[in-house]
This record gives C-alpha cells, structure tokens and sequence, in this order.
C-alpha cells in the first residue's frame, strides 16, 4: 500500500524549537517524530511514502534520503506556497491509483494500520476517518457516528457549544481515489473544514473507526512533554535505539558512563554521549546524540536534543534543552524552561 505523510506544517505552537527544525523532526526519544511514523508504515507493510515539504525541506530530506534504510520508497513534494491538507494531497494525485492511508508527520501512535484499513474495506467506505476518544481537551475536530459507524455529523475545532461528543479526528485518513474528485486544483483545500464537511452534506458513504491505540498530536511544548513522557514510560509501542542497560535505562553506541553516575529509570542517552563523574541523571530524561554532561551535574525530566554541553554542577529540571546548546557552569534551569540556538539553515 502507499501512504502520504503530511510535513509542511511550520510549527508555529512549537516555537521557539520549530525556529531552527521542521515540526516533523522533532525528537521523540532521540529519533524524529517522522520517523516513527515511517517505521509504523513499514510495519504494516507499506511500501511507498508522499511526503510533502514546506519549511526547511532539505533537513528532512537530507535525513530521510529515498527511505530505503527504512525499507520505503520515499518520493517527496514540495510546496513553495503550503496548500492545505487536502491541497497537497491532491497535487500527488498520480501516486494514488488504489485505496491509500493519509497521516500527519508530526503525530505519535502505534495505530493497528492493517485493521483500520481492514474496516474501511469491509465498510466499501469511500473515506474513513480514525478518531480517538478523549477526556478533556476539543482542539480538533469532533465527530458523531451512527450505529453503523457512519459518520452522521462532524465539526472542525468546534466552540465549547458546539461540543456534542468526545471522540476526535485525530488526522488520520483512508481514501479511495475517488476523493480527489471532491478536492480542487491549485487550491488551498483542508480536510477538516472543506472535504468533510462536503462529503456530509453530499451523503457519501464515509466512516468512523475509533482506534484504542496510543495516539498524541504533537501540537505545542505541553503536549511534546507529555509525547516523550509516554514513550519513556511505555505507553506507546515505538522502537528504541540503543540497547536496554536495565528495566527503563536505554543507552546509545559508544557512549561512556563514568561508574559513579546515578540513573533512575525511565531514562535514554543516545551515541556518543560522555557522563562524567558524580552525575545524577533522574526520571524521563533524554539525552541526544553527542551530549556532554560534566561531572557534578543534576538532570531530572529534561529533555536535551543532540550535541548538548552541561558544565559542571548545573542543575537541570522540567526543561527543554535545543540542539547544540551549552548551558554554562552553576547555573539551574528549572520549571518549564526552553533554551534554543539560532542558526541559518537552508
């Protein structure tokens, strides 16, 4: 089957991470969000990837390649000016000539793929939406389904009035090719306010299927905790790299932990990290590629991208720490802090 992976948002609730990075490559327990959506698509055994591009394309390129290294064909589109979901679907119509799943690159799940596919077919549906019940939160589309699971009303990011259920799109699609019929050309279109909404109204058969696997949308810093909470946690079931020391302790290739450093699971540290002596690394913390933590520091449910430096006698907590960064010595950062470094990239 073939899939296309939305990735051209900007990332604007992500800010100031989204600065420097795509909201798709947000790490994820040091791997983009991306790509466990793409190891996810393999799984079920996908074998062509569309990925659309807007903001800093050539990263997500340049990471990505072909998708061989992860068994996929990956053909990318780029969209000089963003055209919505539906829009950038429809401008990579000729890659679709079979039933095909749409998905956000910037979302976390271990979604059964197979059975949602497997529903919509049984279901002769001409788009199926995957949707998720929640407790609290309305910041997506809600949606009403009939006994039979056919959609029977449906609202994009509704107003607290106009809630009448808490079951969610969770930007997840199956289609058959005939919807691009009901999206136009050279168009900013939008699933959740243009597609849907004209599919009701025109009584096609299209359907609900409520998933109860794990699903986050990565959509601002509260959220990006509570996705890297979860996976540390096992919450959801994505791949980690580096092998596992012990119950909750991940450790990367070529790192080196000095023996008297205290880890207290969960925790991950990616490749060639350094831990110096005396260092305390506490609960759902993640330590990217290529960090240095000097001897002395405390780090406690922080989450450090790649190529951090943390002198000596730091104390980090509840923090986001950007790529590269080096946060100098004696100084505490706590509470909810987010520290980025500016660069230009193309």
């Amino acid at each position: 089957m073939k899939a296309m992976v939305m990735a051209a948002g900007v990332g604007t609730r992500l800010r100031p991470l989204t600065h420097v990075i795509p909201k798709p490559m947000i790490p994820i327990v040091n791997k983009p969000v991306l790509e466990h959506t793409l190891e996810l698509l393999r799984k079920h055994n996908f074998s062509e990837v569309v990925i659309n591009l807007h903001f800093y394309p050539q990263m997500i390129k340049d990471y990505f390649d072909d998708g061989s290294a992860w068994g996929l064909k990956i053909i990318y589109s780029q969209e000089k000016n963003l055209l919505g979901t539906a829009g950038g679907v429809k401008k990579v119509e000729k890659h679709f000539d079979d039933t095909f799943v749409v998905m956000s690159g910037d979302g976390l799940t271990d979604i059964d793929l197979s059975k949602a596919v497997e529903f919509h077919k049984k279901k002769k549906s001409l788009a199926t939406m995957v949707l998720k019940k929640i407790d609290s939160r309305f910041d997506y589309g809600v949606t009403l389904l009939d006994q039979y699971k056919r959609i029977e009303n449906f609202i994009e990011k509704p107003a607290w009035s106009d809630v009448f259920a808490n079951t969610v799109n969770t930007g997840i699609y199956i289609f058959e090719p005939e919807i691009f019929n009901y999206i136009p050309e050279n168009t900013f279109y939008d699933f959740g306010h243009d597609v849907w909404p004209s599919l009701l109204k025109s009584k096609k058969p299209i359907y609900g299927y409520e998933m109860s696997s794990y699903w986050c949308d990565i959509g601002n810093l509260q959220e990006y905790k509570r996705a890297e909470r979860d996976a540390l946690e096992g919450k959801v079931g994505i791949r980690f790299s580096g092998r596992k020391l012990s119950s909750g302790i991940w450790v990367g290739k070529n790192t080196r932990i000095h023996p008297q450093v205290k880890i207290k699971a969960p925790v991950i540290i990616g490749n060639d990290c350094r831990i110096e002596k005396g260092v305390v690394i506490d609960s759902f913390t993640t330590i990217g590629n290529n960090g240095l933590i000097h001897a002395g520091a405390q780090l406690g449910d922080c989450i450090l991208w790649s190529g951090v430096r943390v002198s000596k006698g730091v104390r980090l907590r509840n923090c986001i720490i950007g790529n590269d960064a080096g946060i100098n010595e004696n100084i505490s950062v706590f509470e909810g802090s987010v520290i980025n470094i500016e660069e230009n990239r193309q």
